[in-house]
């Protein structure tokens, strides 16, 4: 089925969102599921279904820039969404809201929607309002009775915890030998420098460049070559990222992505060498205010193609689909030349070639986050969303986000 007018009642179906050419289903997998996976214009259902006998199980999820296809449906008399969301709640009848404001959610117009057919994205500048729609749901009882049962669970493990702990601090050092004799184990890793070494190259992490993604990044030198050195905070939180760069970046070499030299993982210390960018990061000479010059268009033009060539290797040339997953102005570095180099690569994620989507947690920068987001459900074309987020920074010279601008301009992507 084609998608041609997403205020037709029934183009997605009933609980369907339809967002451009393609219908979705809401926190899907969660609280709705598609009808038939290969026909998403048929619609979604609620994966628990709702009972007027147990009111105290519905609750109301939140959709954010969602509307409804019709406006003239049936308005409650509640100007604020607070009272709107309560009164839906009270009716058995009430299966979805459509709250509207123009300024903020404490005074507005209330929608209540009895049988929920397709559901629309909506701009604000399209209509000249915000709007957010509501689903009632109820929780699964099931679903209940498993989270008592873990609270109950987590009081008798706490008590094993107290005994447990000093067995694991007896047991902490092998433990930390054995996570150093995994990153050993690791195929292409790159070369591995002790922390006193490290610490030496930088004067004792002395020379600080700014905060990166997980950590902060220090000037050094090895020998005559300049590096940026970032040392993890929160090691044992930053593992996972910490791993996750030092085996993508260190398989991968492009010019348009950041080279890492080195590594070191000793004990608890974690630290990434990348080769160092002269020019620091992006964000640094497309806005305006800054006190560096404005760039001329030839160098922008240059910056643009050099992040989509990036971008264009980690989609399409590598084994895995590597998806980065916060592309921003502050992970583009620039050398001495303004050649532009992808950076940080703490939230990526690897997509087999043979999968059309992966299920992950939400992750990433407000402001450059894809609508796929909303489900759950993505793929590398999240990226190229938050690079055309941040073309339109390079371009128009200001932040996607921009707090003095009036109320109706404050994010940039609404103004197109």
């Amino acid at each position: 089925m084609q998608i041609d007018d997403c205020d037709y009642p029934t183009v997605c179906g009933e609980y369907g969102i339809c967002i451009g050419a393609e219908c979705i289903c809401p926190y899907e997998n969660t609280f709705f599921k598609a009808v038939d996976e290969r026909r998403p214009h048929l619609g979604c259902t609620p994966l628990t279904p709702i009972s007027c006998q147990e009111k105290q199980r519905h609750r109301l999820l939140a959709l954010p820039s969602i509307s409804y296809f019709d406006k003239n449906y049936t308005v409650v008399n509640a100007k604020s969404m607070a009272h709107c969301k309560k009164a839906c709640l009270k009716s058995c009848s009430c299966r979805a809201i459509i709250f509207s404001y123009y300024h903020n959610d404490s005074y507005g117009e209330c929608v209540w929607v009895t049988k929920v057919f397709s559901l629309q994205s909506m701009k604000h500048e399209d209509v000249g309002y915000n709007s957010t729609a509501y689903l009632k749901v109820q929780i699964d009882e099931n679903k209940t009775k498993v989270m008592l049962g873990a609270t109950l669970g987590a009081i008798g493990a706490l008590l094993l915890l107290v005994t447990g702990i000093c067995l694991c601090l007896k047991r902490r050092g092998k433990y930390e030998e054995k996570d150093e004799f995994d990153f050993d184990q690791l195929p292409g890793m790159p070369t591995r420098f002790s922390f006193e070494k490290l610490s030496e190259c930088t004067e004792g992490f002395s020379k600080k460049l700014g905060d990166g993604g997980f950590g902060s990044v220090f000037q050094g030198e090895l020998g005559e070559e300049k590096v940026a050195v970032k040392r993890l905070e929160g090691a044992r939180q930053g593992k996972k990222e910490f791993l996750a760069e030092v085996e993508t970046i260190g398989s991968i070499e492009h010019i348009n992505l950041v080279r890492l030299i080195g590594f070191c993982a000793e004990k608890s210390e974690r630290l990434l060498v990348y080769e160092y960018m002269s020019r620091g990061s992006l964000d640094r000479w497309i806005y305006y205010h800054h006190n560096n010059a404005p760039l001329d268009w030839c160098t922008r033009w240059r910056i643009i193609l050099g992040i989509a060539k990036g971008l264009c290797y980690l989609h399409e040339e590598c084994r895995h689909i590597i998806a980065h997953l916060d592309i921003k102005p502050q992970n583009i570095l620039l050398d001495g030349k303004f050649s532009a180099k992808v950076a940080d690569f703490g939230l990526c994620k690897l997509i087999n070639r043979d999968q059309s989507k992966v299920m992950t947690m939400m992750r990433g920068t407000p402001g450059y986050l894809a609508p796929e987001w909303l489900t759950s459900r993505i793929t590398e074309k999240v990226d190229v969303y938050s690079f055309g987020v941040v073309l339109m920074e390079i371009v128009s010279g200001r932040k996607n986000i921009d707090s003095s601008q009036p109320e109706e301009d404050v994010q940039l992507i609404n103004m197109l």
